[in-house]
């Protein structure tokens, strides 16, 4: 894994509000595993990186590095959630 990833696990874990031991919770694992990633020693499985995008809402591409565009995966949100969201944006695009 690279450091970017690690780097990317962390941050976003951050602004998320999560510590990492709230993290593994919800991943059912350790929170020295999630140290492991963020330090980059060991790297998350597969299902724990699609995991992860989902928790710390983000794709594969940028928590990988692939992308440095950070994105919100909307999917998830009713279409109500969804209209909120984007007048949010609006708003901060307009001030």
């Amino acid at each position: 894994m690279s450091i970017q990833t690690a780097e990317r696990i962390r941050e976003l874990r951050e602004k998320n509000h999560l510590t990492q031991s709230q993290l593994a919770k919800k991943l059912y694992v350790t929170r020295s595993s999630i140290n492991a990633w963020e330090m980059a020693v060991s790297v998350p499985s597969t299902e724990k990186i699609s995991d992860l995008c989902f928790i710390l809402h983000t794709t594969a591409d940028y928590l990988l590095g692939t992308d440095c565009r950070e994105m919100l995966p909307l999917d998830r949100y009713t279409n109500e959630e969804k209209e909120i969201l984007y007048r949010l944006a609006r708003y901060f695009d307009e001030n």
